[in-house]
């Protein structure tokens, strides 16, 4: 079913949206957490590392919920719960850049993705990412992709820093980084919770179907698309 909008901007998430949810578990997050220690060891004086580590170890001092003994046992008690830690992202992303540029890692997107973000550009409607995933790991992910480097069609990348995907101030501050009112803007993801985030926040919120995404209860109220081409956007 299409989806027809009036905007001048889409924000995409990533994982269920663009790239498919068993790419992220099963092969990103494996592939992190089986270099974590030699990685930390071997380049933890640089400074993209050690600033990473740096904010990991602030997160860690505030935890309340997760003890660790030391900042790779936190960082690991973080990956087995799925915790969107900004500093862990951060690291994770420094992790898969050297494997997309060993060409060990190669970002796998929906077939759809390319020809969505062509037909959108070609409309005037900017494109912008919005992950848990640092903004470094989004650019690799599409700059790496089986589906080519589609870096040329996307605008801008926002991540944690920008705020908690299930805030509403998130969304009005990407809102306000893209010079836009959130009403000229659309949302787009699988998780229900982000997309009242987003709703709150003025923008246009749609649910993303995808194979193997968690399943939504019936009565969200957002309309939904199963691939990208379904949703029909023009600028406003």
């Amino acid at each position: 079913m299409t989806v027809a909008l009036a905007v001048a901007a889409v924000v995409l998430d990533v994982e269920g949206t663009t790239a498919p949810i068993a790419f992220v578990h099963d092969v990103l997050f494996p592939y992190a957490a089986a270099r974590l220690d030699e990685f930390v060891a071997a380049r933890g004086a640089e400074p993209a590392v050690a600033a990473a580590l740096a904010t990991l170890a602030a997160e860690r001092a505030a935890d309340r919920e997760v003890a660790a003994p030391d900042l790779i046992a936190y960082a690991r008690a973080l990956m087995a719960r799925d915790r969107k830690s900004t500093g862990l992202k951060a690291l994770q992303g420094l992790i898969w850049h050297d494997g997309y540029l060993a060409g060990a890692l190669r970002g796998e997107l929906y077939a759809d993705v390319g020809p969505a973000f062509v037909a959108w550009r070609a409309a005037g409607v900017t494109i912008a990412s919005y992950s848990s995933g640092s903004i470094a790991a989004q650019r690799l992910i599409y700059a790496h992709s089986d589906r080519g480097d589609l870096t040329a069609h996307l605008a801008a990348y926002f991540d944690t820093t920008t705020g908690p995907k299930q805030a509403p101030a998130s969304y009005a501050a990407i809102a306000t980084a893209l010079a836009l009112p959130p009403a000229r803007i659309a949302f787009v993801s699988d998780v229900v919770a982000e997309l009242a985030a987003a709703a709150a926040a003025g923008m246009h919120a749609v649910l993303s179907v995808r194979p193997g995404n968690a399943p939504v209860a019936p009565g969200h109220g957002y309309p939904t698309i199963g691939t990208l081409d379904e949703l029909a956007l023009r600028p406003a």
